[in-house]
């Protein structure tokens, strides 16, 4: 176990050494769960969902390092301009490429987005919602991200089969922890013109 520790403890060091060398400079929005280690340690983040004192769903900042997220604390602030840290942050998740694919199995109704570190992360921007809007034709979208790296998407108004078949993917998504992923929430957001307007909590 202690052997554990300190190859971790290395690990994270590395990873320091790079970002403080410059190495590594690139910073993302990461969303996570209200229940994440990260707020109570006083990491910087934003509340997506909830209130300050009781979030459901937050999205923290972090280096991107080859091993693990390292999360930005207030010091990692000092001296810099909050806002521009975060705006550069931003323009990061848009610059990082994420694909729509078109479901063939429910003609053409579910789009998906997944495998990417930052996949589910991509719900934060306009553009890509905008288009997903596009591809489905539809003015208001429903939007599942229950884990990391995952996204999942269809109109409000599809039918109730495959609406159904929406809710059912997602469930099994949000219990399915083979691959690892950390879990974000088990809800589906309300999207309209590109942006969240809301949650539709699943049981």
């Amino acid at each position: 176990m202690d052997q554990e520790i300190k190859k971790t403890d290395k690990v994270l060091e590395e990873d320091l050494e790079k970002i403080s060398s410059g190495e590594i400079t690139k910073v993302y929005p990461i969303i996570k769960s209200g229940d994440w280690v990260g707020i109570k340690a006083g990491a910087l983040k934003q509340t997506l969902i909830g209130t300050q004192e009781a979030p459901q769903l937050v999205v923290g900042f972090g280096y991107d390092t080859p091993t693990n997220f390292v999360f930005l604390m207030p010091k990692d602030l000092e001296g810099k301009d909050p806002n521009k840290v975060l705006q550069k942050a931003y323009a990061n998740l848009e610059a990082v490429d994420s694909e729509f694919v078109v479901s063939e199995k429910l003609n053409g109704k579910v789009l998906t987005a997944s495998g990417n570190d930052f996949s589910a992360e991509k719900i934060l921007s306009q553009k890509h919602m905008l288009l997903a809007h596009k591809l489905l034709d539809a003015s208001e979208l429903l939007v599942s991200i229950p884990r990391r790296r995952c996204m999942m998407v269809t109109s409000k108004s599809v039918d109730k089969e495959t609406l159904n078949l929406f809710v059912a993917l997602h469930q099994n998504a949000w219990k399915d922890d083979s691959y690892g992923n950390a879990p974000i929430i088990n809800a589906l957001f309300v999207v309209i013109n590109g942006e969240i307007k809301g949650t539709i909590t699943m049981e």
